[in-house]
Protein backbone atom coordinates (compact mmCIF):
# COMPACT_ATOMS: atom_id res chain seq x y z
CA UNK A 1 0.00 0.00 0.00
CA UNK A 2 2.70 2.35 0.90
CA UNK A 3 4.50 1.77 -2.77
CA UNK A 4 1.31 2.03 -4.14
CA UNK A 5 0.68 5.78 -2.50
CA UNK A 6 4.18 6.60 -3.26
CA UNK A 7 3.35 5.94 -7.23
CA UNK A 8 0.48 7.63 -6.66
CA UNK A 9 2.53 11.01 -5.74
CA UNK A 10 5.09 10.46 -8.24
CA UNK A 11 2.22 10.04 -11.03
CA UNK A 12 0.36 13.29 -10.05
CA UNK A 13 3.68 15.08 -10.15
CA UNK A 14 4.67 13.52 -13.45
CA UNK A 15 1.54 11.99 -15.70
CA UNK A 16 4.20 10.40 -17.68
CA UNK A 17 5.95 8.44 -15.17
CA UNK A 18 4.70 5.53 -16.23
CA UNK A 19 5.28 5.53 -20.06
CA UNK A 20 8.38 6.87 -19.21
CA UNK A 21 9.21 3.99 -16.78
CA UNK A 22 7.84 1.16 -19.32
CA UNK A 23 9.94 2.73 -21.63
CA UNK A 24 13.21 2.63 -19.91
CA UNK A 25 12.61 -0.67 -17.93
CA UNK A 26 11.65 -2.22 -21.34
CA UNK A 27 8.88 -3.85 -19.35
CA UNK A 28 5.10 -4.49 -20.14
CA UNK A 29 1.97 -2.34 -18.37
CA UNK A 30 1.39 -3.90 -15.09
CA UNK A 31 1.47 -2.88 -11.24
CA UNK A 32 4.10 -0.47 -10.05
CA UNK A 33 4.67 -2.95 -7.12
CA UNK A 34 6.02 -5.66 -9.62
CA UNK A 35 7.53 -3.27 -11.77
CA UNK A 36 10.00 -0.91 -8.69
CA UNK A 37 12.60 -3.45 -9.20
CA UNK A 38 13.88 -1.90 -12.25
CA UNK A 39 16.94 0.21 -11.57
CA UNK A 40 17.05 2.06 -14.87
CA UNK A 41 13.81 4.25 -13.04
CA UNK A 42 15.73 4.86 -9.99
CA UNK A 43 17.17 8.11 -11.11
CA UNK A 44 13.61 9.80 -12.44
CA UNK A 45 12.17 8.69 -9.13
CA UNK A 46 14.60 10.14 -6.65
CA UNK A 47 14.19 13.10 -8.78
CA UNK A 48 10.47 13.32 -6.57
CA UNK A 49 11.34 11.57 -3.84
CA UNK A 50 14.06 14.24 -2.89
CA UNK A 51 11.98 16.79 -3.25
CA UNK A 52 8.85 15.06 -0.88
CA UNK A 53 11.81 13.89 1.82
CA UNK A 54 13.11 17.64 1.46
CA UNK A 55 9.58 19.10 2.76
CA UNK A 56 8.82 16.32 5.06
CA UNK A 57 11.88 17.47 7.13
CA UNK A 58 11.73 20.71 7.12
CA UNK A 59 8.26 19.98 8.00
CA UNK A 60 9.15 18.22 10.74
CA UNK A 61 11.85 20.15 12.11
CA UNK A 62 9.01 22.85 12.09
CA UNK A 63 6.90 20.84 14.30
CA UNK A 64 9.35 20.12 16.95
CA UNK A 65 10.42 23.84 16.97
CA UNK A 66 6.59 24.95 17.63
CA UNK A 67 6.55 22.42 20.32
CA UNK A 68 9.51 23.47 21.84
CA UNK A 69 8.18 26.85 21.68
CA UNK A 70 5.19 26.74 23.66
CA UNK A 71 5.62 24.31 26.13
CA UNK A 72 2.74 25.34 28.02
CA UNK A 73 0.12 23.96 25.54
CA UNK A 74 -3.33 21.85 26.65
CA UNK A 75 -2.74 18.69 27.18
CA UNK A 76 -3.35 15.89 24.19
CA UNK A 77 -2.69 12.69 22.94
CA UNK A 78 0.81 11.47 21.76
CA UNK A 79 1.01 13.20 17.95
CA UNK A 80 2.87 10.96 15.27
CA UNK A 81 5.44 12.51 12.90
CA UNK A 82 3.76 14.57 9.91
CA UNK A 83 -0.14 13.83 10.66
CA UNK A 84 -0.04 14.77 14.37
CA UNK A 85 -3.64 13.56 15.59
CA UNK A 86 -5.06 12.92 12.19
CA UNK A 87 -4.40 8.74 12.79
CA UNK A 88 -7.23 9.44 15.71
CA UNK A 89 -9.82 11.99 13.52
CA UNK A 90 -13.02 9.66 13.04
CA UNK A 91 -16.64 10.48 12.06
CA UNK A 92 -18.70 12.36 13.57
CA UNK A 93 -16.22 14.35 14.33
CA UNK A 94 -18.15 15.61 17.48
CA UNK A 95 -18.33 12.61 18.75
CA UNK A 96 -14.99 11.47 18.28
CA UNK A 97 -13.89 15.12 19.95
CA UNK A 98 -15.99 14.62 22.39
CA UNK A 99 -14.38 11.06 23.42
CA UNK A 100 -10.63 12.71 23.62
CA UNK A 101 -12.17 15.52 25.45
CA UNK A 102 -13.49 13.41 28.75
CA UNK A 103 -9.97 11.88 28.62
CA UNK A 104 -7.82 15.39 28.53
CA UNK A 105 -9.95 17.68 29.66
CA UNK A 106 -12.48 20.90 28.29
CA UNK A 107 -9.15 22.19 26.67
CA UNK A 108 -7.45 19.55 24.64
CA UNK A 109 -4.58 20.74 22.40
CA UNK A 110 -4.37 18.44 18.93
CA UNK A 111 -2.38 18.86 15.72
CA UNK A 112 -4.07 17.85 12.36
CA UNK A 113 -1.33 17.79 10.42
CA UNK A 114 0.33 20.96 9.71
CA UNK A 115 -2.41 23.14 11.77
CA UNK A 116 -2.72 23.29 15.91
CA UNK A 117 -5.93 23.01 16.91
CA UNK A 118 -7.52 24.56 20.65
CA UNK A 119 -10.45 21.91 21.33
CA UNK A 120 -13.28 23.55 23.94
CA UNK A 121 -15.98 21.80 25.07
CA UNK A 122 -16.63 23.73 28.81
CA UNK A 123 -18.85 26.61 29.41
CA UNK A 124 -16.50 28.73 31.23
CA UNK A 125 -13.75 28.19 28.43
CA UNK A 126 -16.20 28.95 25.43
CA UNK A 127 -17.05 32.21 27.32
CA UNK A 128 -13.23 33.07 27.55
CA UNK A 129 -12.91 32.39 23.98
CA UNK A 130 -16.00 34.86 23.09
CA UNK A 131 -15.67 37.75 25.52
CA UNK A 132 -12.48 38.29 27.09
CA UNK A 133 -10.93 36.97 24.03
CA UNK A 134 -12.92 37.45 21.36
CA UNK A 135 -11.23 39.78 19.32
CA UNK A 136 -8.24 37.05 19.29
CA UNK A 137 -10.23 34.36 17.78
CA UNK A 138 -12.25 36.52 15.25
CA UNK A 139 -10.55 35.36 12.27
CA UNK A 140 -11.60 32.38 10.13
CA UNK A 141 -9.78 28.82 9.55
CA UNK A 142 -9.64 29.37 5.73
CA UNK A 143 -9.61 25.83 4.28
CA UNK A 144 -8.60 24.90 0.89
CA UNK A 145 -11.51 22.55 0.58
CA UNK A 146 -14.05 25.77 1.30
CA UNK A 147 -12.23 28.40 -0.93
CA UNK A 148 -14.34 28.09 -4.20
CA UNK A 149 -17.65 27.88 -2.42
CA UNK A 150 -16.92 30.79 -0.37
CA UNK A 151 -15.90 32.80 -3.59
CA UNK A 152 -12.26 32.65 -2.27
CA UNK A 153 -13.22 33.40 1.66
CA UNK A 154 -15.13 36.76 0.71
CA UNK A 155 -18.28 35.11 2.06
CA UNK A 156 -18.84 36.85 5.04
CA UNK A 157 -19.23 33.66 7.50
CA UNK A 158 -15.35 32.39 6.37
CA UNK A 159 -13.77 36.22 5.83
CA UNK A 160 -11.40 36.91 8.41
CA UNK A 161 -11.53 39.85 10.62
CA UNK A 162 -10.99 43.57 9.39
CA UNK A 163 -12.35 46.36 6.98
CA UNK A 164 -14.32 43.66 4.61
CA UNK A 165 -15.86 41.30 6.89
CA UNK A 166 -16.80 44.48 9.09
CA UNK A 167 -18.69 45.99 5.40
CA UNK A 168 -20.08 42.48 4.48
CA UNK A 169 -21.47 42.10 8.37
CA UNK A 170 -22.60 45.35 8.59
CA UNK A 171 -24.50 45.03 4.99
CA UNK A 172 -25.91 41.34 6.33
CA UNK A 173 -27.20 42.77 9.66
CA UNK A 174 -28.23 46.13 9.42
CA UNK A 175 -29.35 46.34 5.46
CA UNK A 176 -30.69 42.46 4.95
CA UNK A 177 -31.38 41.00 8.46
CA UNK A 178 -32.47 43.65 10.37
CA UNK A 179 -35.69 43.34 12.92
CA UNK A 180 -37.30 45.86 10.79
CA UNK A 181 -36.64 44.45 7.47
CA UNK A 182 -37.64 40.63 9.05
CA UNK A 183 -41.00 42.11 10.17
CA UNK A 184 -41.79 43.74 6.70
CA UNK A 185 -40.84 40.23 4.70
CA UNK A 186 -43.06 38.29 7.37
CA UNK A 187 -45.85 38.02 4.61
CA UNK A 188 -43.25 36.40 2.43
CA UNK A 189 -42.93 33.35 5.17
CA UNK A 190 -46.39 33.26 5.80
CA UNK A 191 -47.48 32.72 2.34
CA UNK A 192 -44.53 29.72 2.00
CA UNK A 193 -45.93 28.19 5.23
CA UNK A 194 -49.69 28.26 4.26
CA UNK A 195 -48.30 26.76 0.99
CA UNK A 196 -46.34 23.92 2.67
CA UNK A 197 -49.55 23.49 4.74
CA UNK A 198 -51.77 23.22 1.88
CA UNK A 199 -49.38 21.12 -0.34
CA UNK A 200 -49.56 18.45 2.48
CA UNK A 201 -53.05 18.51 2.87
CA UNK A 202 -54.09 17.83 -0.56
CA UNK A 203 -51.63 15.19 -0.99
CA UNK A 204 -53.04 13.66 1.89
CA UNK A 205 -56.89 14.68 0.53
CA UNK A 206 -55.43 12.99 -3.10
CA UNK A 207 -54.00 9.64 -1.58
CA UNK A 208 -56.09 9.15 1.45
CA UNK A 209 -59.04 11.39 1.84
CA UNK A 210 -61.53 9.38 -0.55
CA UNK A 211 -60.67 5.99 0.96
CA UNK A 212 -62.87 4.63 3.30
CA UNK A 213 -61.79 2.12 6.30
CA UNK A 214 -58.54 3.38 6.22
CA UNK A 215 -57.07 5.03 9.44
CA UNK A 216 -56.40 7.80 7.40
CA UNK A 217 -53.05 8.48 7.83
CA UNK A 218 -50.57 8.87 4.85
CA UNK A 219 -46.68 8.40 4.79
CA UNK A 220 -44.56 11.36 4.54
CA UNK A 221 -40.56 12.27 4.29
CA UNK A 222 -40.57 15.33 5.61
CA UNK A 223 -37.17 17.00 4.87
CA UNK A 224 -38.00 17.24 1.52
CA UNK A 225 -41.13 19.75 2.03
CA UNK A 226 -38.85 21.66 5.12
CA UNK A 227 -36.10 22.14 2.43
CA UNK A 228 -38.67 23.73 -0.09
CA UNK A 229 -40.14 25.83 2.59
CA UNK A 230 -36.33 27.44 3.65
CA UNK A 231 -35.72 27.46 0.30
CA UNK A 232 -38.47 29.22 -1.15
CA UNK A 233 -38.61 31.57 1.87
CA UNK A 234 -35.07 33.12 0.84
CA UNK A 235 -35.93 33.34 -2.82
CA UNK A 236 -38.39 35.44 -2.65
CA UNK A 237 -36.64 37.52 -0.25
CA UNK A 238 -34.14 37.85 -2.00
CA UNK A 239 -35.08 37.49 -6.09
CA UNK A 240 -38.93 38.28 -6.09
CA UNK A 241 -39.23 34.65 -7.20
CA UNK A 242 -40.05 31.10 -5.79
CA UNK A 243 -37.60 28.62 -6.62
CA UNK A 244 -40.03 25.36 -6.42
CA UNK A 245 -42.81 25.23 -8.33
CA UNK A 246 -45.61 22.68 -8.54
CA UNK A 247 -44.27 21.74 -12.11
CA UNK A 248 -42.06 18.77 -12.96
CA UNK A 249 -38.91 21.35 -13.91
CA UNK A 250 -39.63 23.17 -10.97
CA UNK A 251 -39.40 19.42 -9.08
CA UNK A 252 -35.94 18.85 -10.84
CA UNK A 253 -34.90 22.31 -10.24
CA UNK A 254 -35.29 21.59 -6.37
CA UNK A 255 -33.90 18.22 -6.08
CA UNK A 256 -30.62 19.32 -8.07
CA UNK A 257 -29.87 22.00 -5.73
CA UNK A 258 -30.88 19.97 -3.04
CA UNK A 259 -28.56 17.81 -3.88
CA UNK A 260 -26.04 20.63 -4.42
CA UNK A 261 -25.83 21.84 -1.00
CA UNK A 262 -26.12 18.48 0.72
CA UNK A 263 -22.57 17.64 -1.03
CA UNK A 264 -20.69 21.02 -0.15
CA UNK A 265 -21.87 20.93 3.62
CA UNK A 266 -20.64 16.92 3.43
CA UNK A 267 -17.47 17.96 1.73
CA UNK A 268 -16.61 20.55 4.05
CA UNK A 269 -16.22 18.36 6.82
CA UNK A 270 -13.24 19.41 9.53
CA UNK A 271 -11.66 16.04 8.98
CA UNK A 272 -10.76 16.62 5.66
CA UNK A 273 -7.16 15.02 5.50
CA UNK A 274 -6.82 17.44 2.41
CA UNK A 275 -6.91 20.35 4.49
CA UNK A 276 -4.14 19.59 6.81
CA UNK A 277 -1.43 18.23 4.88
CA UNK A 278 -0.78 20.51 2.16
CA UNK A 279 1.09 17.96 -0.26
CA UNK A 280 -2.49 15.95 -0.56
CA UNK A 281 -4.31 19.76 -0.70
CA UNK A 282 -2.25 20.15 -3.93
CA UNK A 283 -2.04 16.73 -5.48
CA UNK A 284 -6.03 16.43 -4.79
CA UNK A 285 -5.82 12.53 -4.85
CA UNK A 286 -9.63 12.33 -3.76
CA UNK A 287 -11.25 14.66 -5.76
CA UNK A 288 -12.33 17.08 -2.70
CA UNK A 289 -11.06 20.48 -4.29
CA UNK A 290 -12.17 19.28 -7.69
CA UNK A 291 -16.15 18.65 -6.27
CA UNK A 292 -16.17 21.53 -4.71
CA UNK A 293 -15.11 24.02 -7.36
CA UNK A 294 -17.44 21.76 -9.68
CA UNK A 295 -20.76 22.17 -7.33
CA UNK A 296 -19.60 25.75 -6.29
CA UNK A 297 -19.63 27.06 -10.00
CA UNK A 298 -23.25 25.74 -10.51
CA UNK A 299 -24.50 28.19 -7.07
CA UNK A 300 -21.65 30.91 -8.72
CA UNK A 301 -23.66 30.81 -11.96
CA UNK A 302 -27.17 30.70 -10.72
CA UNK A 303 -26.68 33.53 -8.41
CA UNK A 304 -25.37 35.82 -11.63
CA UNK A 305 -28.29 35.02 -13.74
CA UNK A 306 -30.61 36.07 -10.39
CA UNK A 307 -28.15 39.90 -10.20
CA UNK A 308 -28.40 40.23 -14.35
CA UNK A 309 -31.93 39.27 -14.09
CA UNK A 310 -32.82 42.46 -11.38
CA UNK A 311 -30.86 44.57 -13.76
CA UNK A 312 -32.44 44.13 -16.55
CA UNK A 313 -35.57 44.66 -14.79
CA UNK A 314 -36.46 47.94 -15.81
CA UNK A 315 -40.66 47.74 -15.06
CA UNK A 316 -39.34 47.82 -11.37
CA UNK A 317 -41.94 44.43 -10.30
CA UNK A 318 -38.76 43.71 -8.03
CA UNK A 319 -37.82 46.57 -6.30
CA UNK A 320 -38.70 45.49 -2.82
CA UNK A 321 -35.81 42.54 -3.07
CA UNK A 322 -32.35 41.84 -1.53
CA UNK A 323 -30.92 42.41 -4.81
CA UNK A 324 -32.94 44.91 -5.82
CA UNK A 325 -31.84 47.01 -2.58
CA UNK A 326 -28.01 45.77 -2.49
CA UNK A 327 -27.90 46.98 -6.08
CA UNK A 328 -29.28 50.22 -5.72
CA UNK A 329 -26.48 50.60 -2.47
CA UNK A 330 -24.26 49.70 -5.16
CA UNK A 331 -25.09 52.90 -6.82
CA UNK A 332 -24.84 55.10 -4.10
CA UNK A 333 -21.48 53.31 -2.94
CA UNK A 334 -19.72 50.92 -5.48
CA UNK A 335 -16.89 50.33 -3.52
CA UNK A 336 -18.69 48.90 -0.41
CA UNK A 337 -21.57 47.06 -2.93
CA UNK A 338 -18.84 45.45 -5.52
CA UNK A 339 -20.50 42.41 -7.52
CA UNK A 340 -18.40 39.85 -5.59
CA UNK A 341 -19.29 41.38 -2.05
CA UNK A 342 -23.12 40.83 -3.83
CA UNK A 343 -23.01 37.59 -4.95
CA UNK A 344 -20.66 36.52 -1.37
CA UNK A 345 -23.66 37.63 0.29
CA UNK A 346 -26.31 36.26 -1.15
CA UNK A 347 -23.94 32.56 -1.58
CA UNK A 348 -23.87 32.61 2.43
CA UNK A 349 -27.34 33.39 3.22
CA UNK A 350 -28.78 30.33 0.76
CA UNK A 351 -26.24 27.77 1.82
CA UNK A 352 -26.59 29.17 5.94
CA UNK A 353 -30.30 29.73 5.58
CA UNK A 354 -32.02 26.67 3.66
CA UNK A 355 -30.51 22.84 4.76
CA UNK A 356 -29.76 23.78 8.71
CA UNK A 357 -33.66 25.28 8.98
CA UNK A 358 -34.82 22.80 7.52
CA UNK A 359 -32.41 19.72 9.84
CA UNK A 360 -33.72 21.88 12.90
CA UNK A 361 -36.95 21.57 12.16
CA UNK A 362 -36.74 17.62 11.36
CA UNK A 363 -34.96 17.15 14.33
CA UNK A 364 -38.05 18.88 16.08
CA UNK A 365 -40.67 17.00 14.79
CA UNK A 366 -38.34 13.31 15.05
CA UNK A 367 -38.57 14.27 18.69
CA UNK A 368 -42.51 15.41 19.00
CA UNK A 369 -43.14 12.12 17.25
CA UNK A 370 -41.01 9.90 20.00
CA UNK A 371 -42.74 12.06 22.97
CA UNK A 372 -46.08 11.83 22.15
CA UNK A 373 -47.27 13.69 24.95
CA UNK A 374 -45.38 16.81 24.56
CA UNK A 375 -46.56 16.81 21.09
CA UNK A 376 -50.02 16.91 22.50
CA UNK A 377 -49.36 19.60 25.15
CA UNK A 378 -48.24 21.77 22.24
CA UNK A 379 -51.41 21.39 20.19
CA UNK A 380 -53.53 22.15 23.21
CA UNK A 381 -51.17 25.39 23.85
CA UNK A 382 -51.49 26.13 20.04
CA UNK A 383 -55.60 25.73 20.15
CA UNK A 384 -56.15 28.07 23.16
CA UNK A 385 -53.89 30.96 21.86
CA UNK A 386 -54.88 30.70 18.25
CA UNK A 387 -58.42 29.16 17.79
CA UNK A 388 -59.85 27.11 14.81
CA UNK A 389 -60.39 29.98 12.55
CA UNK A 390 -57.13 30.44 11.60
CA UNK A 391 -53.42 29.58 11.08
CA UNK A 392 -50.64 30.43 13.57
CA UNK A 393 -48.80 33.41 12.59
CA UNK A 394 -45.30 34.88 13.43
CA UNK A 395 -46.50 37.50 15.60
CA UNK A 396 -48.19 34.86 17.66
CA UNK A 397 -45.30 33.32 18.26
CA UNK A 398 -44.49 35.41 21.64
CA UNK A 399 -47.63 33.96 23.05
CA UNK A 400 -46.87 30.44 22.64
CA UNK A 401 -44.33 29.97 25.22
CA UNK A 402 -44.37 26.08 25.08
CA UNK A 403 -43.50 26.09 21.47
CA UNK A 404 -40.70 28.32 22.44
CA UNK A 405 -39.47 25.86 25.15
CA UNK A 406 -39.32 22.78 22.18
CA UNK A 407 -37.55 25.25 19.87
CA UNK A 408 -34.59 26.13 23.21
CA UNK A 409 -34.81 22.09 23.75
CA UNK A 410 -34.24 20.95 20.01
CA UNK A 411 -31.74 23.75 19.39
CA UNK A 412 -29.73 22.48 23.20
CA UNK A 413 -29.74 18.89 21.78
CA UNK A 414 -29.34 19.33 18.36
CA UNK A 415 -27.95 22.88 17.29
CA UNK A 416 -27.52 23.54 13.66
CA UNK A 417 -24.06 22.63 13.64
CA UNK A 418 -22.36 20.73 16.34
CA UNK A 419 -19.02 22.08 16.05
CA UNK A 420 -19.11 26.13 16.04
CA UNK A 421 -17.39 26.98 12.59
CA UNK A 422 -13.84 26.95 13.10
CA UNK A 423 -12.10 30.30 14.44
CA UNK A 424 -8.24 30.91 14.50
CA UNK A 425 -6.24 32.62 16.70
CA UNK A 426 -4.70 36.19 15.60
CA UNK A 427 -1.88 35.79 18.12
CA UNK A 428 -0.88 34.48 21.12
CA UNK A 429 -3.70 34.25 23.93
CA UNK A 430 -3.95 32.43 27.34
CA UNK A 431 -7.31 29.76 27.77
CA UNK A 432 -7.77 28.52 31.03
CA UNK A 433 -3.67 28.85 32.13
CA UNK A 434 -2.70 27.32 28.69
CA UNK A 435 -1.20 29.30 25.96
CA UNK A 436 -2.18 28.86 23.05
CA UNK A 437 -0.05 30.22 19.78
CA UNK A 438 -1.41 32.29 16.97
CA UNK A 439 -2.47 30.44 14.33
CA UNK A 440 -4.08 27.61 16.69
CA UNK A 441 -7.48 26.02 15.00
CA UNK A 442 -10.38 26.98 17.56
CA UNK A 443 -12.92 24.02 17.63
CA UNK A 444 -15.73 24.73 20.20
CA UNK A 445 -17.91 21.57 20.62
CA UNK A 446 -21.19 23.32 21.29
CA UNK A 447 -23.24 19.68 21.23
CA UNK A 448 -20.65 18.64 23.97
CA UNK A 449 -21.62 21.50 26.15
CA UNK A 450 -25.09 21.68 25.78
CA UNK A 451 -25.11 18.05 27.16
CA UNK A 452 -22.94 18.62 30.00
CA UNK A 453 -24.05 17.36 33.31
CA UNK A 454 -23.09 19.65 35.61
CA UNK A 455 -25.20 22.19 33.39
CA UNK A 456 -28.19 20.28 32.83
CA UNK A 457 -30.25 17.28 34.62
CA UNK A 458 -30.97 14.85 32.83
CA UNK A 459 -29.32 16.33 29.70
CA UNK A 460 -29.92 13.37 27.14
CA UNK A 461 -33.75 13.52 27.70
CA UNK A 462 -35.82 15.54 25.75
CA UNK A 463 -37.46 17.89 28.25
CA UNK A 464 -38.99 20.89 27.16
CA UNK A 465 -40.35 22.13 30.20
CA UNK A 466 -36.60 22.75 31.82
CA UNK A 467 -37.05 26.25 30.26
CA UNK A 468 -40.88 27.01 31.39
CA UNK A 469 -41.08 30.09 33.61
CA UNK A 470 -36.99 31.13 33.41
CA UNK A 471 -36.24 27.98 34.71
CA UNK A 472 -33.04 27.78 32.16
CA UNK A 473 -31.97 31.58 32.94
CA UNK A 474 -28.33 31.25 33.40
CA UNK A 475 -27.90 27.84 31.54
CA UNK A 476 -25.52 28.83 28.76
CA UNK A 477 -25.92 27.68 25.19
CA UNK A 478 -24.58 28.96 21.90
CA UNK A 479 -26.35 27.25 18.89
CA UNK A 480 -25.43 30.54 16.87
CA UNK A 481 -22.38 31.22 17.94
CA UNK A 482 -21.13 33.62 20.32
CA UNK A 483 -19.66 37.11 20.03
CA UNK A 484 -18.88 39.23 17.41
CA UNK A 485 -18.69 36.37 15.00
CA UNK A 486 -22.55 34.98 15.93
CA UNK A 487 -25.03 34.33 13.41
CA UNK A 488 -26.56 37.50 12.34
CA UNK A 489 -29.33 35.51 10.94
CA UNK A 490 -30.53 34.23 14.05
CA UNK A 491 -33.39 36.29 14.18
CA UNK A 492 -34.58 35.01 10.83
CA UNK A 493 -34.34 31.50 11.87
CA UNK A 494 -35.64 31.46 14.86
CA UNK A 495 -39.14 33.59 13.58
CA UNK A 496 -39.41 31.16 10.38
CA UNK A 497 -38.18 27.59 12.59
CA UNK A 498 -40.80 29.06 14.70
CA UNK A 499 -43.99 29.12 12.79
CA UNK A 500 -42.86 26.59 10.78
CA UNK A 501 -42.75 24.15 13.58
CA UNK A 502 -46.33 25.45 15.06
CA UNK A 503 -48.21 25.31 12.02
CA UNK A 504 -47.54 21.40 11.64
CA UNK A 505 -48.35 20.86 15.05
CA UNK A 506 -51.54 23.29 14.65
CA UNK A 507 -52.38 21.85 11.32
CA UNK A 508 -52.04 17.93 11.40
CA UNK A 509 -51.65 14.84 13.60
CA UNK A 510 -48.13 12.99 13.44
CA UNK A 511 -47.48 9.45 14.55
CA UNK A 512 -44.34 7.16 13.84
CA UNK A 513 -44.99 4.55 10.82
CA UNK A 514 -44.35 1.82 13.50
CA UNK A 515 -44.00 1.25 17.16
CA UNK A 516 -40.33 1.53 17.14
CA UNK A 517 -38.80 4.97 17.98
CA UNK A 518 -37.70 6.83 15.26
CA UNK A 519 -33.75 6.88 15.09
CA UNK A 520 -32.06 10.10 16.39
CA UNK A 521 -28.46 8.82 14.96
CA UNK A 522 -26.09 11.91 13.23
CA UNK A 523 -24.79 12.80 10.39
CA UNK A 524 -21.12 13.77 9.65
CA UNK A 525 -20.89 17.29 8.31
CA UNK A 526 -20.54 20.69 8.83
CA UNK A 527 -24.39 20.90 9.63
CA UNK A 528 -25.84 18.62 11.83
CA UNK A 529 -28.41 16.53 9.98
CA UNK A 530 -29.97 13.41 10.52
CA UNK A 531 -28.75 10.00 9.22
CA UNK A 532 -31.98 8.95 8.48
CA UNK A 533 -34.39 11.01 6.99
CA UNK A 534 -37.43 11.57 9.10
CA UNK A 535 -40.38 9.46 7.73
CA UNK A 536 -43.68 10.49 9.62
CA UNK A 537 -47.39 9.32 8.76
CA UNK A 538 -49.42 12.57 8.99
CA UNK A 539 -53.35 13.34 8.96
CA UNK A 540 -55.33 16.73 9.26
CA UNK A 541 -56.50 17.59 12.37
CA UNK A 542 -60.48 17.63 12.77
CA UNK A 543 -60.63 20.46 14.18
CA UNK A 544 -58.95 22.74 11.10
CA UNK A 545 -60.38 20.53 8.63
CA UNK A 546 -62.51 23.42 7.08
CA UNK A 547 -59.76 26.12 7.49
CA UNK A 548 -57.15 23.73 5.16
CA UNK A 549 -60.17 22.79 2.56
CA UNK A 550 -60.44 26.78 1.94
CA UNK A 551 -56.44 27.14 1.44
Amino acid sequence: MLLEAIHLVLRKCNPNLDSSYRKHAGLNPGPFRSQLRALTILPELLDHVHIIISLCVVFFIKTVLSYAKNKNLPPGPRALPFIGHLHLIKTPLHHCLARISQNYGPATFLRLGSHPVLVISSKPLAEQCFTIHDLAFADRMQLPSSKHFTFNYTVFGDANYGAYWRNVRQISAVELLSAQRLHASSNVRAGEVQNMARQLFKSWETCIGSKKGSNGLKKLELKTSLFQLSLNVLMIMMAGKRFYRDDIEGLEEIKRFREVVEKLFALMEISNIEDFIPALSLLDMRGVMKKTATLAEENKDMIKKLIEEHRSNSNGQKKNTMIAHLLEMQKKDPEAYKDETIQAIIMTLLLAGTETSANVVEWAMSCLVNNPDILKKAATEIDKIIGKERLVEESDLPNLPYIHCIMSEVLRLYPGGALLIPHKSRKDVTIGGYNIPRGTMLLVNAYYIHRDTDTWDEPMKFKPERFENGKAEGKWMIPFGMGRRRCPGEGLAMRQMGVVLATLIQCFEWERPGDELVDMSETSGITLAKAIPLEVMYRPRESVLKLLSAL
